[in-house]
């Protein structure tokens, strides 16, 4: 029988296949809980071993020179689902953070589109925008006037602003008396009832449309604070302050079909895409819709630490002495011949 010596590219190769094999036994191991819970530990160490025990049959089966296709597809089979979990693994724990930032800025967007909308669908009693927009405008200019600290109060000035005022309401004001010389709070005061007869809101609308104003200012404060905080803070914090505010802005946009029609209110309700992180699915959907050089940074990493080693075996050149070692035990055994007497 032959015996092959072990030489230095042998000793490296082996080196090289189990430390690549041992990180992708942690990243299977982790790329699989999420499916096996606690079972993926097993399941990976197999998968590790089956793949270094295939590895040194391809490596024996390159030295003699016989064919290594059949090996080679083994392997494939088998490296593919150490593939798919370490990619879910590096994937998630690389892009987690970005991907819940990403959902808490269009939570921000959703919020400044919807109480756009339901302003635009509120039934005003002057609805014509350029005509609101000048209106709101004057209603600044009159709060700024009572509050003036050289003529606060209804000066001059203030009486002539509430007069320009009224004619774009086509109503009359009336002028509220300043409570213990608070000017801030009789100018916000005016500020609201000049709003309350520019809009003349029912009572379910005009709860709707403060209820939507409050609910996308804390929201806006809060993603923003939450966004400023530290990698491991937003990962821990990140999903409970996303359910919660989709929460609230399902509530509104229900709120607002039932108060407005849902032949006004089309907006949909929004349910959260980042419960799905770390599941295997979630990451190659989402790596292909946002594909770029991060994601093809992680699927080559990925691609070298399953398959690397294996093309490194079949693309490195057999001993020429083991083939003629090989050959020189076939000739010998050729060569013996049986004689009889």
């Amino acid at each position: 029988m032959y015996k092959k010596s072990i030489t230095a590219a042998d000793l490296f190769l082996a080196i090289l296949a189990v430390l690549l094999i041992s990180v992708s036994f942690y990243q299977t191991w982790l790329g699989l809980q999420q499916i096996f819970g606690g079972s993926s530990f097993v399941i990976a160490l197999v998968l590790s071993l089956i793949l270094l025990f295939l590895l040194w049959q391809i490596r024996i089966a390159k030295t003699i020179g016989n064919a290594t296709a059949s090996l080679g597809w083994i392997y494939f089979f088998f490296a593919s689902f150490c593939f798919i979990a370490n990619f879910n693994a590096l994937y998630t724990r690389f892009m987690k953070t970005d991907i819940y930032k990403t959902e808490l800025r269009e939570i921000n967007e959703q919020y400044n589109f919807l109480e756009a909308d339901i302003k635009k669908k509120l039934n005003y009693s002057i609805t014509d925008e350029k005509a609101r927009q000048a209106i709101v405008s004057k209603t600044q200019q009159l709060t700024k006037q009572i509050t003036d600290k050289g003529t606060p109060g209804f000066g001059n000035k203030a009486l002539q602003l509430t007069g320009e005022i009224e004619k774009m309401l086509g109503q009359k004001l009336t002028l509220l008396t300043v409570y213990r010389g608070d000017y801030e709070d009789l100018s916000r005061r005016m500020e609201v009832q000049i709003i309350d007869m520019m809009d003349q809101l029912s009572p379910a609308e005009k709860t709707l449309k403060n209820d939507v104003e409050d609910a996308k200012l804390h929201w806006n404060r809060q993603i923003e604070k939450l966004l400023q905080m530290s990698k491991e803070q937003i990962d821990d914090l990140a999903q409970g302050e996303i359910d919660k505010s989709l929460q609230q802005y399902n509530d509104l946009v229900n709120r607002a079909k039932s108060v407005l029609g849902e032949e006004k209110i089309k907006t949909e309700l929004v349910h959260s895409k980042t419960q799905e992180v770390g599941k295997i699915g979630y990451a190659f959907d989402h790596a292909i819709k946002n594909f770029g050089m991060f994601q093809f940074v992680v699927l080559a990493g990925c691609v070298l630490l399953d398959f690397g080693i294996m093309f490194i075996i079949l693309l490195i050149p057999a001993d020429e002495r083991d083939k003629i070692g090989k050959g020189s035990i076939l000739n010998t055994r050729k060569g013996k011949t049986l004689i009889t007497k």
